[in-house]
Formats: C-alpha cells, structure tokens, sequence
C-alpha cells in the first residue's frame, strides 16, 4: 500500500484573504513597536515579546498557510524567496521537514506533551519578578519605580514560598533570592519540572510557534503572541514595579486579595494556553507523519 499525503488547496483568492485577515490582526501589534523603535523609545509590556523573542515585527506580520497546504495562483510564487517553501504541479507549499529539524521536532513534541499531562500549579503568585530584585540595588527596569521599599520588598519575598518551575524565570533570580525558591531548575531539567499555570511557559508556547515556521500556521502565532501579550500584562501588574503611570493598576500580591486576583487569573490563561499547546502537539506529530511516510 502507498501512502498518498493529503493535499490542500487553496486558491489565490480564498489564500490571499486569509493573509489579509492575519495582516490586519496583527497590525495594532506591530506598527505601535515600529513607531517606538523609529523614536527610540521601549515600553516595558507591549516590547517586551519582540525584545525578549528573536522573532521580528516582520516576521510576525507575515503570514504562513502551515503544514500541508498548496497556494495556488501565480502570486503563491513570491513564497518560493522564504526558506523551506518548495514548488509542486499545484502550486507552492511548505517543503517537508528537514533533516537537521527533526530532532527538535521529536523533542519538542514531547516536551509540551510532558507539560500538558503535568498537575497546574497555582501557588506561585508572580514573586519571581520580586525575586529578581531581592535584595540587591541592580534593577531590570531602571526608569520604572519600585511600589514598596527595598525592606518591604525583600519582606515580601521571605515571607511567602518561592515556588519557581521554569527556569529562564529563575535564571534571573539575584543569588541571594535562589535560596529560598523550593525548585533549583536547570535548562537541563525544564522538561521535567515545567507545568501548565506558569505563566512563563505559556508566553513560550509564542515562541514554539515561530521555531517551528514555516509549517506552523500563522493563525496560530497570532493566537499565541496575543495570550504571550495578556500574560506579560499581568506579569508586569503583579511585579513590583510601579507602573500606574503607564496606565497598569498593580495587582498586589503582596495582599490575600492581589493573591487570589493573580491566581484567577492564572487559571484563565491556563485554560487559553491549553488548546494552543495541544495544536502544537498535533502539529509536530503531523511534521513527524509527514517524515515517516515520505
């Protein structure tokens, strides 16, 4: 029996108004960031996913069919200049995966596999934005004000558990806070110990998106990028940074009722990163498929 790799089809104009669908979602993200770098200028919350992702504003805009999809029509050939787009007697469509690609793929698979079957943790409450200024006078974001004293600060740090899961959170940790987080994760053990309510992991889920490009649909970034987007709001009203001035009310976690708005909120975006990291499991497998009966 031979395997025949089912093929979509998309005409040039049912394609071309997907595009435009994409274009115009992702504009008030992107020309905003645009208009800042031509001035010079950051904002803490809405840069923060194009400073900390190497993903650009233009890639963001750009709009990709995702995995097993033909784009006909003759304007389908401007794709053929994007690496790993490939012609076929139909039209133009994502090549298979590459060799060198396939054992990210196979990782990645099973590492958001590993999160989803994984118990949420809800206890963790933001501290590890005041963990990475506990007790020291090096600050992330120098032109941002502190809401409580240094004193008070680091009170708040001792006085509740410091439970951090993800380790590029951790990383930034000053050495006086790592200590006292009851997890000591490592880049080597993130598999192991990620979990789906920290907020870290899901704002990733973005950048699983874009790794995965050209085959991840681009339907699928934007769902990313704007749960990555709400989440970093939140991480930033929870922190403690002041930043009432930019128009954020804090969420104070450092009272019972700034706890339990952070974990309601948590649990929300929980529930959103669930269908985007089951789709990027469905979608490594379907790369994995592809590889298998090519």
């Amino acid at each position: 029996m031979v395997f025949k790799k089912p093929v979509e089809i998309l005409e040039q104009e049912d394609w071309e108004k997907r595009r435009e669908r994409h274009e115009a979602r992702v504009e008030p993200w992107v020309q905003p960031r645009l208009e800042r770098m031509s001035l010079h200028l950051r904002h803490p919350v809405e840069d923060f996913l194009f400073e900390y992702y190497p993903h650009r504003p233009a890639q963001l805009r750009r709009w990709h069919p995702g995995v097993g999809i033909t784009l006909a029509g003759p304007a389908a050939r401007e794709y053929l200049a994007i690496p790993g787009y490939i012609e076929n007697p139909n039209g133009v469509t994502a090549g298979p995966l590459p060799e060198k690609r396939r054992a990210f793929v196979e990782w990645l698979g099973r590492f958001l596999q590993g999160i989803d079957l994984r118990a949420p943790f809800f206890g963790c409450h933001g501290l590890h934005e005041w963990a990475m200024v506990y007790r020291t006078t090096e600050i992330r974001y120098e032109n941002l004000p502190l809401r409580l004293s240094p004193e008070e600060t680091a009170a708040v740090v001792e006085s509740l558990p410091v439970r951090c899961s993800h380790y590029d959170a951790f990383r930034f940790f000053t050495e006086e806070a790592r200590p006292l987080n009851r997890l000591q994760p490592t880049r080597e053990e993130s598999a192991h110990l990620e979990q789906p309510a920290c907020l870290h992991a899901n704002m990733d889920l973005y950048k699983w998106c874009f790794k995965l490009s050209p085959w991840t649909p681009s339907e699928l970034l934007a769902d990313a990028f704007e749960l990555a987007r709400e989440i970093r709001e939140l991480d930033m009203r929870a922190s403690p940074y002041d930043l009432s001035a930019l128009g954020y009310p804090a969420v104070p976690i450092e009272t019972p009722e700034g706890r339990s708005t952070y974990e309601k909120a948590q649990r929300h975006f929980a529930e959103r990163a669930r269908p985007i990291r089951r789709r990027l499991i469905a979608l490594c497998k379907k790369l994995q498929a592809e590889v298998q009966h090519a």
